[in-house]
């Protein structure tokens, strides 16, 4: 099986996991840990291994964190490492909600071609609003 998991500081994990749950409905495959303020490393550390319990040796998983380089990041990776896990993982940083249903909705797809459309998605997800007011719209503000 394959399995999603979300990683953050704050509540961006769990709130990123809500909304797949509403869009995609809910799913055993999508775990989600976060840092929350306050919290040490420690603590996320046996958070995340609870969260982890379901994945299994012959499992993969499709990692998301926030920040590369970020404490929840780095420590999932860690705990992956030590569960055996690591060399079934696939690793993104900057995560967003494009990239999330992209990976969710392709947990069939070989992992190559997933690993393509995630970067894709999520990037082609980033980009300005252009804006346009006339000048009716401008006295309204």
């Amino acid at each position: 099986m394959r399995y999603l998991l979300l990683v953050s500081h704050g509540t961006f994990a769990p709130g990123l996991h809500s909304v797949l749950d509403m869009l995609l409905g809910k799913r055993d495959d999508i775990l989600s840990c976060s840092m929350e303020d306050g919290m040490g490393a420690d603590v996320f550390v046996e958070n995340l291994k609870k969260v982890l319990e379901p994945v299994g040796a012959d499992d993969e998983v499709v990692c998301f964190g926030d920040i590369i380089g970020g404490s929840p990041l780095t420590n999932t990776l860690n705990t992956l490492t030590e569960k055996g896990l690591l060399p079934k993982t696939t690793a993104f940083g900057g995560m967003n909600l494009p990239m999330a249903i992209t990976a969710a909705m392709g947990m069939e797809t070989p992992i190559d071609a997933l690993k393509g459309s995630i970067i894709s998605e999520g990037q082609e997800a980033i980009r300005e609003l252009e804006l346009q007011m006339g000048e009716e719209d401008e006295d309204e503000i």
